[in-house]
């Protein structure tokens, strides 16, 4: 069984290729581009010359800025997990309803998901890269006003729409910017990224909930909410439970910044790519030649390289104007509205076009909506549940979620293994995906059995490290894995099958919680299996990289 990746910057014999751009008589006898389409010509010159530039000032931007909408995703999702506890005890709403949140914020994300991803290949990559960080933003910041659980409801899900973006959307940019000898691995490290949020959240719940939280009555149990009880018993009241509130808020600071670094900062460029594959051949060698001066180069493609392509009389000439397909240059501008909106209804089909494609699309599709479906019961129910058991050992709330810290760390480790494994022999991304998602349903199985502090602590790292791995690799590969000109759908609609699952299964965990501590662990460990199953069943020829 040999590894699922080739270098594509390494020729036959092993020597570099040269990714110079070849102008006229050159750019036609390039045997590389022999069957191809124009518009993976043109994309083919583009890849060269950001390639030319290695990880240059801009490509390190990029990284970093889509790094950190990675770190929103999760610190967003750990942070719900983490007051809701407290939320829970000011309001006093019951198991169930506390299901609601979660699924309030996974609907958030599947819309979010679905429409951004789509959004991304129709009005670009730019506007997209923005907005969804502007949009959590401004929602995540007001979480922490409203005082009643139907205010809390509709905020969450408006700042989900924000963050479900961001995980298609940037793996879509990063794959698009940054050289192919760094792709892969950089692609799986945004995922560090997650982990990071996971441990920063945790830090700010450690350090704010148990402080500013309503502590226990007289009787010793946790103080029950105002609405619960008549005017004058001691409750939980909102001037002493603002932990859960200035949590959210400095979350929601941190969104606002990064949206400041984003847009304000840091000017990014529209995808050269997409504007390709919108005829706008000039504004791609402009943003070229931008790049190339903000990392203190020369950019050496032109309009006349493109001209050269699109000539008629040169062997490889161009396809026919009557083709709905986009990516044919400047011809594609003078096309109908009917033209267009076919172009646009054609990418879907792309999914589907062979039975390979097919069989590629919904295996990825169901590996999102079990691996969404795990993690999401885990992510939200695992906090309650490990107050739960800890309270029933005599360890402390501030002893917790300490504990939560060392538990987010875990993942780091997690998402710098499954970086390095598309190179590992005889491993590649299929099977270090199958054998991080077996294990992480293994300790989800593991953790329902066992209630020590050891035990919570070492099965809880154990889950999370194989779950950082895991989603590691898969969201590196799965753009990867699709043609350029449907990535950004493709990766939306995965990622929106699996925020649908993310709906569904907290409300199912959440209903299971109040009447079995470890139900919920159960149900989230089978889903993860049956991602185990659809990877094992993904073609291994499907795992090699895609360039156009």
């Amino acid at each position: 069984m040999a590894t699922d990746d080739k270098d594509v910057n390494v020729g036959v014999l092993g020597e570099p290729r040269d990714h110079s751009p070849r102008y006229f008589n050159g750019v036609l006898d390039d045997p590389e581009m022999d069957g191809l389409s124009l518009y993976e010509k043109k994309a083919l010159l583009v890849d060269r010359e950001l390639d030319s530039h290695g990880m240059g000032k801009y490509q390190w931007c990029i990284f970093f800025l889509c790094g950190f909408g990675y770190l929103l995703d999760l610190l967003y999702a750990q942070a719900f997990g983490l007051v809701a506890p407290a939320l829970q005890q000011e309001l006093g709403f019951s198991d169930p309803d506390l299901g609601n949140i979660f699924s309030a914020f996974g609907a958030g994300l599947c819309a979010g998901a679905f429409v951004w991803g789509v959004l991304v290949d129709i009005v670009g990559r730019q506007y997209a890269f923005n907005l969804t960080v502007l949009i959590a933003a401004i929602f995540g910041l007001c979480l922490a006003a409203p005082s009643n659980y139907n205010g809390i409801l509709v905020l969450t899900a408006f700042t989900g729409f924000g963050v479900g973006g961001n995980i298609p959307i940037d793996t879509t940019i990063c794959l698009e910017f940054l050289p192919h000898k760094n792709r892969r691995f950089l692609l799986a490290l945004l995922s560090v990224f997650q982990p990071l949020g996971v441990v920063f959240s945790s830090g700010l719940a450690y350090g704010l909930i148990p402080k500013y939280s309503c502590g226990d009555g007289a009787d010793g149990e946790p103080l029950p909410a105002c609405s619960k009880v008549a005017s004058g018993n001691p409750c939980c009241t909102k001037a002493s439970n603002m932990g859960w509130r200035y949590l959210l808020l400095t979350t929601g600071c941190t969104c606002l910044a990064i949206f400041l670094l984003r847009f304000v900062v840091f000017r990014f460029q529209e995808s050269p790519k997409f504007l390709l594959s919108r005829g706008q051949d000039e504004k791609a060698v402009e943003v070229l030649h931008c790049i190339a001066l903000f990392n203190k180069r020369e950019s050496t493609i032109t309009m006349d390289v493109f001209a050269a392509l699109t000539d008629e009389g040169l062997p490889n000439g161009t396809p026919s104007t009557d083709s709905p397909m986009l990516g044919t240059g400047t011809k594609q501008l003078k096309h109908s509205l009917w033209h267009k909106v076919k172009a646009e209804l054609s990418r879907g089909k792309v999914m589907f076009s062979t039975a390979t494609m097919a069989r590629l699309t919904i295996l990825v599709w169901i590996t999102y909506m079990f691996d969404y479906w795990g993690f999401s019961i885990a992510g939200s129910l695992l906090p309650k549940i490990l107050l739960e058991k800890n309270s029933a050992i005599h360890v402390s709330v501030k002893e917790t979620y300490r504990n939560f810290i060392i538990i987010c760390m875990c993942g780091i480790p997690g998402v710098l293994l499954g970086a390095s494994m598309y190179g590992v022999p005889l491993v590649g991304r299929k099977w270090a995906m199958v054998g991080s998602s077996a294990l992480m349903a293994v300790s989800l199985f593991l953790f329902a059995t066992v209630n020590t502090e050891a035990s919570n602590v070492g099965l809880n790292c154990m889950e999370y490290f194989f779950q950082s791995m895991f989603n590691a690799v898969l969201y590196g590969w799965t753009p990867e894995a699709f043609p350029a000109s449907i990535r950004g759908t493709a990766a939306g609609v995965a990622s929106f099958w699996g925020r649908l699952f993310a709906i569904v299964s907290p409300l199912i965990g959440a209903r299971l919680l109040s009447s079995s501590l470890n139900a919920p662990l159960f149900l989230a460990g089978a889903g993860v299996f049956v991602s185990t199953v659809a990877i094992v069943l993904i073609p291994t020829t499907s795992m090699a990289p895609r360039k156009f």
